[in-house]
C-alpha cells in the first residue's frame, strides 16, 4: 500500500498537530502577564529539539523512529526503546481522548455520560487511523484553512469589539525572569513544542525530501508565533488572575463576543475547531503508536489499530476526575516523563548514530 506523502501535506499536518489541543488551556500561567515570554522561550527550545529530530532523520532518511532505534541501539535495547516510544504516543492519544470527552460534557452534552461520548470519539478516530497516513495527511491539508480562517475570525471579532486591552501585558517582567523560565522549562517545552518528536515516524513517508527541512522549520516558527498570540489573548481579555483560574479560558473569552445582538454564539465555532484540533492530534499519536506496534509485533496494521483503540478507551479513564487528569498530564507527566522521550532518548539516539557512523568510516 502506497503511503507516500508530499512536503506540503506534512507541514499542513504539522501545523494542525501543533495547534491541536493547545488552545484548550492557558499556557504559562505561572508567568502571568509574561506568559508570552515563557511561550517564546519554550518555542525556541522546541525549535532546537526539532532541529535535533531533523538531524536524526537526515542520517537515514528512509528509516522512521522505530527502525532507527532498532538499527543503532541494537536488537534488545532498540526493541525496548521502540516499545517505550509507542507507549508514550499511546498515552498522549488517550489524554486527547479524555480532553475531547470532557470538553463535550462541559460545553455541549452535559447530560450525556462521558464514557459514551468517548466511545463514539474512539470509534471515529480508529476508523480514520485505519485509512493510513496518506489519507489522513490529505484530509489535514483541507482542514487547515478552516482552522486558520476560524481563528482569524475570532481574533478579528475580539479586536472589533474592543475586548482586548493591551495594558494587561504591563509591566513586563514585573517579577523578573525566574517565573518565565520556570513556566517554560520543562512544561511548555514538553507541551506543545516538543511533541514534534512524533514526526520522526512520518518524515520517511515524504517522497521528495528536498524542501522538507526548510518547510518544517518555517511552519513550526509560524505556528509557534500564532500560538503565542492566541494564548496571550487570555491575558489581554480576562487578566492574569481570571485566566489562570478558568477551566477553559479561551472559551470564556470567546463567549464575551457580542456584536449588535447578531454574533453572540461564537463559542460554538471555537468548540468546533477545538474538536478538529483534538481529533487531528489524537489521530496523529494513534497512527504513530500503531505503526510502532505493527513493526514490533508483526501484527497487521488494521488489527493493531483496533487493539490500540480499545487500549486508548481504557487509558482515558486513568484519572478519576478532570482536575486529576489535568494535574497528571500538565504537572507530573510533562515535568518528569515527557523530557525522557523528547530530549534524553533522541539525544542518545543522535549520539549513538554519530558514533556508529564514525566507527563504520574508520573500518572502511
Amino acid at each position: 500500500m502506497n503511503q507516500s506523502i508530499r512536503v506540503t501535506e506534512l507541514v499542513c499536518y504539522l501545523a494542525l498537530f501543533e495547534v491541536g489541543s493547545t488552545t484548550l488551556f492557558f499556557l504559562g500561567a505561572e508567568a502571568k502577564r509574561d506568559a508570552w515570554l515563557a511561550m517564546a522561550l519554550a518555542a525556541c527550545v522546541g525549535l532546537l529539539l526539532l532541529c535535533i529530530y531533523l538531524m536524526i532523520h537526515r542520517t537515514d532518511p528512509d528509516l522512521d523512529l522505530y527502525d532507527l532505534c532498532k538499527r543503532y541501539f541494537g536488537k534488545v535495547i532498540g526493541f525496548v526503546a521502540s516499545f517505550a516510544f509507542a507507549a508514550y504516543f499511546t498515552y498522549e492519544a488517550s489524554r486527547n481522548l479524555r480532553d475531547l470527552g470532557e470538553l463535550t460534557v462541559l460545553t455541549l452534552l452535559n447530560r450525556t455520560p462521558l464514557g459514551f461520548i468517548m466511545l463514539i470519539a474512539i470509534v471515529v478516530i480508529t476508523s480514520t487511523v485505519m485509512y493510513g497516513p496518506r489519507v489522513v495527511f490529505l484530509v489535514s491539508a483541507g482542514l487547515l484553512p478552516i482552522i486558520i480562517l476560524s481563528y482569524l475570525t475570532i481574533y478579528s471579532l475580539l479586536l472589533t469589539t474592543g475586548l482586548i486591552k493591551t495594558e494587561m501585558m504591563l509591566p513586563v517582567l514585573e517579577n523578573g525572569f525566574k517565573p518565565v523560565f520556570s513556566a517554560a522549562i520543562p512544561e511548555l517545552v514538553s507541551f506543545p513544542f516538543g511533541q514534534t518528536l512524533l514526526f520522526l515516524v512520518f518524515f520517511p513517508l515524504v517522497h521528495k525530501k528536498g524542501r522538507l527541512r526548510r518547510g518544517v522549520i518555517i511552519t513550526y516558527i509560524i505556528t509557534a508565533i500564532c500560538l503565542i498570540l492566541i494564548n496571550q489573548v487570555n491575558i489581554l481579555v480576562l487578566g492574569p488572575t481570571l485566566a489562570a483560574s478558568s477551566t477553559l479560558p479561551l472559551l470564556q473569552v470567546v463567549q464575551l463576543i457580542e456584536i449588535a445582538d447578531v454574533f453572540e454564539r461564537i463559542d460554538v465555532l471555537f468548540v468546533l475547531i477545538l474538536f478538529l484540533g483534538l481529533g487531528a492530534k489524537m489521530t496523529a499519536f494513534s497512527m504513530g503508536a500503531v505503526i510502532g506496534l505493527t513493526k514490533l509485533t508483526g501484527i497487521p496494521y488494521k488489527i493493531c489499530t483496533v487493539f490500540l483503540g480499545v487500549c486508548l478507551y481504557m487509558l482515558a479513564f486513568l484519572s478519576p476526575n478532570y482536575p486529576h487528569h489535568i494535574w497528571l498530564g500538565i504537572k507530573f507527566v510533562v515535568t518528569y516523563v515527557t523530557p525522557i522521550f523528547q530530549v534524553a532518548l533522541p539525544s542518545m539516539l543522535l549520539l549513538t548514530i554519530w558514533i556508529r557512523k564514525k566507527m563504520e568510516k574508520q573500518h572502511q
